[in-house]
């Protein structure tokens, strides 16, 4: 039966939800976030721009430090993962060569760039938290703050999981097919634009579980919906792993979009096993 006019109406879809895991109180969600309040939209570029500025400022520090350290740092990636020896160059060992007269610098601000982009990751996500930090309730600052080291961790963690395993396999790959029929010479901005790119996709690609977490815990998706577009993400990443994949072979490429799916699905069933 209907009720009369002016009787209370039955909560439907849009009344108030109850309060769960990381759901949101009756206070909070009809007068927002405590520190919300209206902005004009200049005055978010500003802040944004602001922001932006500093991880900038964070990765141009480092990266100069480092320039100052980019020889060493060329030999150990060069010879960690081609044959030969930094002190002497004979022939059969990969040595680096140079083809334009400014390629050694280029190679110096590369690997600095590399470094300083890394030691800016957790300075750019705790930027965005500062950002958004008006806007975000109690329980979703804390999960962005415990964002911002597990950053750096997955950054690290996927330089070293192309180090050790993605680079020497490709290298390996290369050496196969061509030493058999040609004498390979490598040139230095070229080999080296691999390994820094490698490097730097990886230590990209392992945040993929990071904002995986951050996207459920703070409400913006569900386990479920991810899972029911899976395909979707497998094509978007296998899309990423070809744009930028200097390796023609279609080698390099496929070690990408697997590790993206893998890391992808791994998180899913992280996500599944503890119930979220």
């Amino acid at each position: 039966m209907a009720p009369e006019d002016g009787g209370e109406q039955p909560v439907g879809d849009g009344g108030q939800q109850p309060v769960g895991d990381g759901g949101v109180s009756s206070e909070e969600g009809f007068s927002g976030a405590p520190d919300d309040e209206e902005m004009p939209l200049t005055a978010h570029i500003e802040e944004m721009i602001r922001r932006l500025g500093i991880v900038i400022l964070v990765m141009a520090v480092v990266s100069g430090f480092t320039f100052f350290f980019a020889d060493r740092l060329i030999n150990f990636l060069w010879y960690s993962f081609l044959p030969g020896d930094p002190s002497a160059c004979p022939d059969g060992q990969a040595c680096p060569r140079v083809y334009h007269p400014l390629g050694l610098v280029f190679a110096r601000l590369k690997v600095a760039s590399l470094v300083g982009f890394i030691a800016a990751l957790p300075v750019f996500v705790y930027q965005t938290y500062l950002f958004m930090r008006p806007g975000l309730y109690p329980h979703e600052r804390r999960y962005y703050l415990a964002s911002v080291p597990t950053s750096l961790v997955l950054a690290l963690v996927g330089v070293a999981f192309a180090y050790f395993l993605i680079l020497p396999l490709i290298f390996s790959y290369f050496l196969f097919y061509s030493e058999d029929v040609a004498e390979i010479a490598f040139g230095l901005t070229e080999t080296f634009d691999l390994i820094l790119l490698m490097m730097g996709l990886f230590a990209v690609i392992f945040q993929i579980p990071l904002f995986i977490m951050l996207a459920i815990m703070m409400g913006v998706t569900t386990r479920r919906w991810l899972e029911q577009r899976r395909i979707i993400f497998w094509a978007a990443f296998a899309g990423v792993a070809f744009l930028f994949s200097p390796d023609p072979t279609g080698m390099a490429p496929i070690m990408v979009a697997l590790t993206m799916v893998g890391l992808f699905e791994l998180t899913l069933l992280l996500l599944r096993w503890t119930g979220r």
